[in-house]
């Protein structure tokens, strides 16, 4: 993944939508910088698909602001935008590559990219196959290298996994990453936690169109596993653990103790340490943390 730089890309202030006595989106404040793969995590119904038809001026905000490349005009700034917001929506009697001659004549971009679209996407080699023979995989993949046509810095995906099956959800995920790992900066909306937690590096939360929650997926994940350990003799174990360099804190849970490792330590690591000191482990679990539980544990908070 490629490293995310300072630059703002996006900042949104105090951006509200309200439909007659719904508000979608209620107050959104938000930065997005260079080079994130930035998640808008949230159930069905929480204010995701509206805050991008907002922020692609798609649909008119009720209140608030947005800037795209530090100011930069609307008609402008949307050149430089890829995005995919609905079904992908192409001829289905024609190839892959005639459909993207039509999106680069629509958009007016150079017809000479999409050879390399193609395999970024890996569908090159099925340029001549019509549209209404591809998997929903295939599908969404073309309308990637659509969105990609004119080398946009900025691509914005909505739901972009929704409906694929486990193959089409690896090869979407994949290709996002790919695609960051060249400098572009991503924006998913997404309400699958797996999804992610896998592919973002920044993300909120949004329910009932208040962002609840904003931070680096690693920060909430943590950078550690923790490792829960046992033994015939408990108490033996814990003074051995202690002693362990890798260990950042030890508490006992039940009959097994809960080690909470630093940058030194490592499950096979402690395995190795225990036995050296004389102590046996008959348990080595690594617990770790998903977005799933700290998205829970946000939603109650909350």
């Amino acid at each position: 993944m490629a490293e995310t730089g300072t630059n703002k890309v996006l900042h949104i202030e105090g951006l509200t939508k309200r439909f007659g006595k719904l508000t979608a989106v209620n107050q959104l404040d938000l930065k997005i910088y260079q080079g994130q793969i930035f998640g808008i995590l949230g159930p069905n119904g929480s204010g995701k698909t509206t805050t991008l038809g907002m922020i692609l001026d798609v649909v008119a905000p009720s209140e608030g602001s947005y800037r795209w490349f530090s100011g930069q005009n609307n008609v402008d700034s949307r050149k430089r935008i890829g995005s995919i917001l609905e079904t992908p929506c192409f001829y289905p009697y024609l190839n892959a590559e005639q459909n993207l001659r039509i999106v680069s004549h629509i958009k007016k971009c150079d017809e000479s990219r999409i050879p390399k679209v193609l395999k970024t996407v890996n569908l090159f080699d099925r340029k001549g196959d019509k549209f209404k023979g591809f998997s929903l995989g295939m599908k969404q993949r073309l309308s990637i290298a659509a969105a990609l046509l004119a080398d946009p810095p900025v691509l914005i995906l909505d739901e972009p996994t929704n409906g694929l099956d486990p193959q089409g959800i690896a090869e979407v995920r994949r290709l996002i990453k790919d695609i960051a790992s060249n400098g572009k900066t991503i924006l998913i909306a997404s309400h699958l936690l797996d999804e992610v937690q896998k592919v973002c590096s920044d993300f909120i939360i949004l329910r009932n169109g208040i962002k609840l929650h904003e931070g680096k997926v690693n920060d909430i994940l943590g950078d550690k596993d923790e490792i829960l350990i046992s033994a015939n003799h408990l108490s033996q174990l814990h003074n051995v653990i202690k002693k362990y360099p890798g260990a950042k804190s030890v508490i006992q849970k039940g009959t097994d103790l809960l080690v909470e490792l630093n940058e030194q330590g490592s499950a096979e690591d402690i395995n190795q340490f225990c036995f050296e000191q004389g102590s046996t482990l008959t348990k080595v679990l690594t617990m770790t943390r998903s977005l799933e539980e700290e998205f829970l544990k946000i939603l109650n908070e909350n």
